[in-house]
């Protein structure tokens, strides 16, 4: 008889507010605005959050606002010097925006200047004015998608052999050299984000260690039986591939309290905003975090709706993650 496997542990991270959702926009100058950013970072390693995490934006949604949006790599490199224990990651980075060779060298050296604590986030991107804005290729979906396969095929070669030479369809590499390799072995974390279900959720069921895809509890169940069919396929085994949601979250007390923030970021009214993500009392939430692990997610990277404040941040920390420890 097989022993049953060791269930994973139920994770738990924060987003640093770096400007993507106009969040910072009342914080005062750019000055107080990354003390901010810092602020939250050391605010949720010291709460006993897992993973602080970061967009890999450029311009602000819903709409670009002229409002600050700090960028991915810098912010976590230099979080990496403000805090110590606390995982370090993107949801999620943009395969179009990097060359996949210096995409490693800027990964395996996070990876050491943290001391071993990156989880490497990546997709195909979507955001088309930042695409315009900064002369990328808008590719269709399908080349997208293709670029981010290459992408990760790439970046998981320079971390792992000592010289990479790659012809693909859209890199060419010759004799390519990622020198200092990642700390962790075999090598960081890859978490592709993307609910795509003919093609991006089979390039998960590949490469992936971690999927990232949202919806509300039938969605959810959905795409994991996609992902399933995929590993399946390509004769991957599923549950080797940790699944991670990354909601907003806003937690009150009342109903009142609730229905005061009016709906989500992007202006989901209120009713369907609450349904799909963690908005609720501590045991609501709590209630539906354990849901959701009964479908197979284990890792929860909410995005705090009340920032800049850090209510919900600390409430979360203090009256929902120990139901889970």
């Amino acid at each position: 008889m097989t022993a049953a496997a060791t269930p994973r542990p139920v994770t738990f991270g924060a987003f640093v507010p770096q400007g993507w959702k106009t969040e910072l926009a009342g914080v005062g100058d750019v000055t107080a605005q990354w003390s901010k950013a810092v602020e939250v970072a050391e605010l949720a390693e010291a709460l006993g959050y897992d993973s602080i995490w970061v967009y890999d934006h450029v311009h602000n949604v819903p709409r670009p606002a002229h409002e600050t949006v700090f960028e991915c790599w810098t912010t976590l490199a230099a979080l990496t010097q403000r805090t110590s224990r606390v995982r370090l990651g993107q949801m999620v980075g943009c395969a179009s925006y990097r060359n996949p060779g210096l995409l490693a060298k800027i990964t395996s050296n996070l990876d050491v200047i943290s001391g071993g604590r990156l989880d490497w986030g990546i997709g195909a991107g979507w955001y088309e004015h930042e695409y315009r804005g900064y002369g990328y290729d808008f590719l269709p979906a399908r080349d997208r998608i293709r670029v981010l396969r290459e992408t990760v095929e790439i970046v998981r070669s320079l971390w792992t052999e000592p010289d990479t030479t790659y012809d693909g369809r859209f890199f060419t590499l010759s004799g390519a050299q990622c020198d200092p390799k990642p700390l962790q072995q075999p090598h960081p974390p890859i978490l592709i984000g993307g609910g795509g279900e003919q093609l991006t959720l089979r390039v998960v069921a590949r490469l992936a260690d971690r999927a990232n895809f949202g919806g509300n509890p039938e969605e959810f169940t959905h795409k994991c039986e996609v992902l399933r069919q995929h590993c399946e396929a390509v004769g991957r085994d599923y549950d080797e591939i940790e699944k991670t949601w990354s909601p907003e979250v806003f937690v009150r007390d009342t109903e009142a309290e609730l229905r005061s923030v009016g709906g989500s970021t992007f202006g989901e009214p209120f009713d369907s905003w609450r349904a799909g993500n963690l908005v609720g009392t501590p045991s609501e939430v709590v209630d539906k975090i354990g849901h959701y692990v009964e479908l197979g997610c284990t890792s929860f990277i909410p995005w705090c709706r009340d920032y800049p404040s850090t209510e919900t941040l600390s409430r979360f920390a203090d009256q929902v993650i120990p139901a889970f420890r």
